[in-house]
Parts: structure tokens; sequence; C-alpha cells
């Protein structure tokens, strides 16, 4: 999901002190989504942004650090600097106060900046995410981790595989057709461009009683079958933060934006049209 290959020339900003590439369509009031760890700002543009630009918004994606064509500095990455690289964002392309889209680590990022930061973030959709690590999540990262550190690379056929069983659910799994495709797109666009310090960006304490100081509305989306963050993680981001709704929807695992989109897509633009 973070390959570059056959994609339109990029726009960059200088944010944070690294170039960060962005692509920007025109419309109404502007919607920066955020994409999650691994994954490269086109993730979005297959489902999400053509259902926002037909409500009416402008859409912005851009590829975090460690994305091509984005900098990828070495070193381990913090959400830290996840947050403020996107804050320059914010910044550099006059966008705020603008509505978030996040996905997992994305959803983390819009979470922290809108802590810190309330005056950029207008109101926010939070999609598979949490706002602490429960212990069979934990073990995942650190071996994640681990992994990194051994500089031992799997096969290509194998992360595709073990990515395929992780982020989606049953009812895909169980559908030859689905499977041998997402297998496919998984092993070609492989992990190798990639900057290996992402894996460390989900390393964060429990952040419940920092939530509490959120103030933009904001709605959850969690769905069913997610094993990365569960519907009971996502279920505590919505129950900290003030003026947050939570909505699940079944039958889709982590990836549910390509799983289901048209159900995420109405969540997202639903919200949005009141917020």
């Amino acid at each position: 999901m973070g390959g570059a290959a056959d994609r339109p020339a990029a726009n960059f900003v200088t944010a944070n002190g690294i170039r960060l590439a962005y692509e920007r369509s025109a419309g109404g009031d502007p919607v920066l989504l955020i994409a999650g760890s691994g994954s490269a700002g086109h993730f979005w543009t297959l489902h999400q942004t053509p259902a926002l630009k037909a409500a009416g918004h402008g859409t912005i994606v851009f590829d975090n650090r460690g994305i091509p064509p984005s900098d990828a500095p070495d070193g381990k990455y913090s959400l830290t600097d996840f947050v403020a690289d996107t804050r320059g964002i914010i910044t550099a392309l006059d966008l705020a106060p603008c509505r978030i889209v996040g996905m997992s680590l994305g959803a983390m990022i819009a979470q922290e900046l809108a802590i810190d930061h309330p005056d950029l973030v207008r109101s926010a959709v939070l999609i598979a995410t949490r706002a602490r690590a429960d212990a069979a999540r934990l073990a995942m990262t650190e071996a994640e981790i681990a992994l990194v550190e051994s500089g031992v690379r799997l096969p290509a056929a194998y992360e595709a595989a073990t990515t395929v069983f992780k982020m989606f659910s049953p009812s895909t799994l169980d559908n030859d057709h689905a499977v041998t495709s997402w297998l496919e797109v998984f092993e070609m666009a492989g992990t190798g461009t990639v900057a290996p310090g992402q894996t460390w960006a989900d390393l964060v304490g429990d952040r419940r009683a920092a939530l509490s100081r959120v103030r933009a509305p904001c709605r959850v989306v969690t769905f069913t079958d997610d094993l990365i963050t569960p519907p009971h993680l996502g279920a505590e981001v919505a129950e900290a933060i003030p003026r947050c709704d939570l909505v699940e929807i079944p039958g889709c695992g982590h990836l549910g934006c390509l799983e289901r989109p048209d159900a995420v897509n109405a969540a997202i633009t639903g919200f949005f049209a009141n917020n």
C-alpha cells in the first residue's frame, strides 16, 4: 500500500524540516486525510476522496514521512514526529481549522492534533483508532520492532499473506477471488519502500485522560472484525472525547475503508454534513 509507482506527480511542502508530498483537489471546505502506517496518501483516492468530492468538499492527501516520494529520514519515528509533520501541512496549505479523517496511525495523529492544537481541527472522523495498546496489540508492535532490528527481510509473498490475514475480515478471507486479488496487490506493493522508522510510532502510552481535553466534535468508526484496532479500543476513544459518537461497521477488518467503502463513506460524509 506504500508504493509510489504509476502515481500522478506530487506537489511538495516543507514541514517540520522535511519534504512531504501531497495532492489537493478543488472543492468546498477542505478535508485532510491522514493515512495509516505503511500506507501512502493514495490509499484514500479509490473510494474516500470521490465520495467527499461528491459531498462538496475539497480534499488533501499526503504521504507521511517514510513513504516515498516524501522524505524518509533515518532513525525511529515517534508519534510526535508525525503530529508535527501534519501540523506543518495544515499551516503551509492554510487549512486551519479543517476537517480531518484519520485511519489507524492517521487517526492517532488526528487525536493528538485535536488535543494540543485545537485551533487546527474543526472536526474529525477517527477510523480504526485507539488510545492505548492492550496486551495483544503491544506484543504485536514489539514483535515487529524485533523483526526490524534483526535485519531479517521476509519474502514478499510471506508478507503479503500475513498482511491479508491480519487486515481483512473472515468474509473476505473466505472469498477466493478477493483473496487472490489482495495477495497480488500486497505482494506487488511490498514494504521495501517504506522506511522502517515508522514501526516505532505505535509505541504510545495511555492517552484516554488527554483525550478528555479534545473540544472538536469527533466520530469514531470501528470495524467488527478488526484485529489491529479492535472495536473495544475504539470505543474507549469515543468514551474519552467529550463530543464524540461511535459507529461500528460489521463485516470488515482493519481495512474496512476498502472492504466496505460505501458504509465508511456514509459515516464520514454524514458526520461532516453536521460538523
